[in-house]
């Protein structure tokens, strides 16, 4: 290969990654909207903001940001930033038949398959600045003491946070089906039961090993922190028979 070829191989290359790149941004930022993790109207974070939430460059957070605004799913308004036009109500998601479908069993057992395989590749590919993002989640998660809906919100962005820091768009996509099907009525009924102030605590504690586990690299530990998360999820739903 002459030089030519080689810095037109490389041109492709940085194409394909920047390209790719766009698409997650675009993919996680539909999908947090789609979830009503922004809601309608609502103001999305500054672009700075959500380049440093997900790595990326400003310039690729605009580049997703008129895409969606191409699909008619945000608008922006000069001096006062994005805000979500995207109705569930009046819009049709092909995912939302498949996690109301999903019982609690069909959950756990596909949380068992993603979740120790998505924290191994979040430990592997995450970068300094989504770590520190995982820290302020589980500081506001700390905070929680009697509101069981709003702790098990902050835990499903936790676990979306662990997603996405698996570097891998697809993976980030399923598991946003994953936890819509988590949001469904059996769960949150389940939790306004059984997650008391006690049983809060108790998950604090172990939401602070695997972010320590996870901070240190430690794919083992925080495997197993994974782990008992489910098992805790299993005997709530089995005190529901």
């Amino acid at each position: 290969m002459n030089t030519s070829q080689r810095r037109a191989a490389m041109t492709d290359t940085a194409e394909q990654v920047f390209g790719v790149t766009v698409q997650y941004v675009l993919d996680t930022l539909t999908n947090r909207i789609v979830s009503q993790e922004y809601s309608t109207d609502e103001r999305l974070p500054s672009k700075r903001q959500m380049a440093q939430d997900l790595g990326v460059a400003r310039n690729t957070v605009r580049e997703a940001l008129d895409v969606l605004e191409e699909r008619g799913m945000i608008r922006r308004r000069a001096g006062s930033g994005s805000f979500v036009t995207y109705d569930p109500n009046a819009s049709t998601v092909s995912i939302a038949p498949v996690a109301a479908e999903t019982g609690p069993l069909h959950l756990q057992v596909v949380r068992g398959m993603f979740e120790p395989e998505m924290v191994r590749l979040a430990i592997i590919h995450r970068s300094p600045r989504q770590i520190e993002g995982l820290g302020v989640t589980l500081s506001k998660m700390e905070a929680m003491q009697t509101d069981a809906l709003q702790f098990v919100r902050l835990e499903e962005e936790f676990h979306r946070q662990i997603a996405e820091g698996t570097d891998n768009p697809l993976l980030v996509a399923c598991y946003n089906l994953v936890i819509d099907a988590r949001r469904q009525s059996f769960r949150s009924a389940m939790y306004r039961r059984h997650l008391t102030p006690s049983r809060i605590a108790a998950y604090q504690r172990s939401y602070n090993a695997l972010f320590n586990a996870i901070a240190a690299r430690d794919i083992e530990e925080a495997s197993a922190f994974i782990k008992l998360t489910l098992l805790e999820d299993q005997k709530l739903l089995m005190q529901e028979d």
